[in-house]
């Protein structure tokens, strides 16, 4: 797939580590003392540069009097003054010259300063001034990371405006298009954060410091090195029974982290921590999830279960019925696919446990849920059982009635439907399902069988669309079973002579992730090129797999193109005249 630029100028984000790093700093101003601060707080060591400012350059900050006992820096910014006296900030009172960049700096750095921050925005004049153009082409041609305020030219690197919580570090930049512009930006973003969420980053942190410590290794790269771009297409891979402890934590870790609402995130315990790490085999027994029973004492009323579907992700596609039950249940049980807008919608006052499923964990937390909701059914509770989707479609809703019912709770369940992903997310891709001349059948398939199993391929249909759910995380073993014969078949054919008909390699399909959701995104390609579309773009679970002509119903593919991504969703958005927003099937811009 060919590379296209974006169409403006972005940078490459970064979080550096910077302890022990030396950091020269040239300038006397307020600024000066922000990024000395700055710098300390990244563990580095500041080198101010600054003769005291001249008669000229005084200010109500730089009051003209001389040194005394009592304030050794008259003629410095009182925070600069401050780290000085304190022994946190060196200070060179001389102007600075080309050669300290070479001999100022850490000794395994061979003397070379490891960035430079330049705090006045003009180029000065006079013996003591400083050539940032000729400074800015030195630290080039050595390159050593320049920043000059208000000279993004010069620069080789930017600030971000920071929101700082504990170990979370928020970062916003508009690459030189106005810092007070990004400081609103950034604090915008900061006041829809959760209160807590920063120690809530710190208990997760501690708790795989601690998995990794008692396992011993690095995790195996379910919850390794961060990075910026999205989750691996593994991060729904199934993890087979008897996996090892480490694994089983991590992948649970990971996918809280990916799935639960920040709200959620931010008000994880100590207790709750301990309680995970406690939970898989391979320490303290094995203990199951939650430890809930389902021996609960009757208190003499029988409270009911109601088994609801969420729809595919956005607030308002919720039944009515369904967000009257969410109103007035004792107890919600949310799956982990349930979203942040959903669950929002949720009364504080109401109690909400989110399951703690990922591939090859399911059964086990689909029982701790279960046994909670029969504990709170035998205390007199209402219990939402709270689903993405519609809880008979690929949702177990089948599995929890019969359960209730093997438990004498046959007249308690009440099932409530939900808009089901496997309709409405081709709708919101613009893709049609159905289409006269294209497509006179759905056929709705899962992609990952009982116990991780590859379930029985379908056989092509030239005028059949078929959605898979939960595939993607196996992408690459689905389109060999759609495209070519499994051992089995092979045998069979030679046998019987029957065979399936194998579906084209150029067959369209798209694939469809977090449908109806302000991240929604769209991968639109063919059979050949899904996997490594998936591999290279990443994973935005949930998402699921759409094939067939009608993928390209409504949708024409860019020669020399091998798929392309469509970001967002605001189809459910309303103008002010009432009508739906452009774009509202999210098929605007297509060719």
């Amino acid at each position: 797939m060919a590379f296209r630029p974006p169409p403006a100028h972005t940078s490459l984000l970064t979080a550096q580590h910077c302890a022990g790093h030396v950091h020269l700093i040239l300038g006397a101003n307020p600024l000066a003392a922000a990024r000395a601060s700055a710098s300390l707080a990244a563990g580095a060591k500041p080198i101010l540069i600054s003769p005291f400012p001249s008669q000229q350059q005084q200010s109500p900050s730089f009051p003209s009097s001389q040194p005394s006992e009592t304030d050794p820096h008259p003629q410095l910014h009182y925070s600069l003054a401050s780290l000085i006296t304190a022994g946190s900030l060196t200070h060179l009172a001389r102007p600075f010259a080309t050669t300290d960049l070479f001999t100022l700096g850490r000794a395994e750095a061979d003397s070379v300063v490891d960035a430079v921050f330049v705090t006045s925005p003009l180029t000065p004049s006079g013996e003591d001034g400083i050539d940032n153009a000729k400074l800015a082409a030195t630290c080039a041609r050595h390159r050593i990371p320049l920043n000059v305020v208000d000279a993004p030219a010069l620069c080789s690197f930017s600030l971000l405006s920071m929101h700082v919580d504990g170990p979370l570090q928020i970062g916003v930049t508009t690459n030189g298009r106005g810092c007070k512009l990004a400081g609103r930006i950034r604090r915008e973003v900061a006041a829809g954060l959760p209160t807590g969420l920063g120690a809530a980053v710190g208990r997760l942190g501690e708790m795989r410091r601690r998995v990794l410590e008692e396992e011993g290794g690095e995790g195996g790269g379910v919850f390794g090195v961060e990075d910026a771009g999205e989750q691996g297409a593994a991060l729904n891979q199934f993890v087979m029974e008897g996996g090892e402890g480490k694994m089983r934590r991590m992948r649970w870790l990971s996918q809280v982290c990916e799935y639960w609402p920040l709200r959620k995130l931010a008000q994880v315990t100590d207790e709750e921590v301990e309680g995970i790490l406690k939970s898989y085999p391979g320490r303290d027994g094995g203990q199951k999830p939650g430890g809930g029973g389902g021996g609960g004492v009757s208190v003499g009323r029988v409270g009911r279960v109601i088994l609801a579907g969420s729809g595919p992700g956005h607030p308002d596609l919720l039944t009515r019925a369904t967000y009257k039950a969410m109103q007035s249940a004792d107890l919600i049980l949310a799956d982990k696919l349930v979203p942040a807008g959903v669950l929002d919608l949720i009364p504080r006052r109401t109690p909400v446990s989110i399951a703690r499923k990922f591939p090859g964990n399911a059964d086990r937390a689909q029982e701790e849920l279960l046994e909670q909701a029969l504990e709170g059914v035998r205390a007199g509770k209402t219990v939402l059982r709270l689903k993405q989707g519609d809880p008979f479609i690929y949702g177990r809703g089948g599995e929890e009635v019969a359960f209730f019912r093997e438990h004498g709770l046959a007249d308690r369940v009440v099932v409530l439907p939900g808009i089901t992903s496997a309709l409405s997310a081709p709708l919101f891709a613009g893709v049609p399902p159905t289409q006269r001349d294209v497509a006179d059948q759905v056929l709705v398939c899962t992609g990952t069988g009982k116990k991780g199993r590859a379930p029985q391929p379908p056989e092509y249909v030239g005028s059949r669309t078929v959605v898979f759910l939960m595939a993607l995380h196996r992408i690459g073993g689905l389109v060999g079973e759609l495209t070519k014969y499994t051992p089995e078949e092979e045998e069979e054919k030679e046998s019987t002579g029957s065979k399936r008909m194998l579906w084209p390699l150029d067959t369209p399909c798209a694939v469809i992730e977090r449908a109806s959701c302000p991240d929604q995104r769209v991968i639109r390609t063919t059979l050949r090129f899904v996997e490594e579309a998936i591999e290279q773009e990443g994973s935005r679970p949930p998402g699921l797999l759409v094939v067939g002509k009608a993928c390209e119903a409504l949708y024409t593919p860019e020669k020399g193109r091998s798929w392309v991504v469509e970001d967002g969703f605001k189809g459910l958005d309303l103008d002010l005249e009432g009508g739906f927003a452009a774009g509202g099937l999210g098929i605007a811009g297509m060719a």
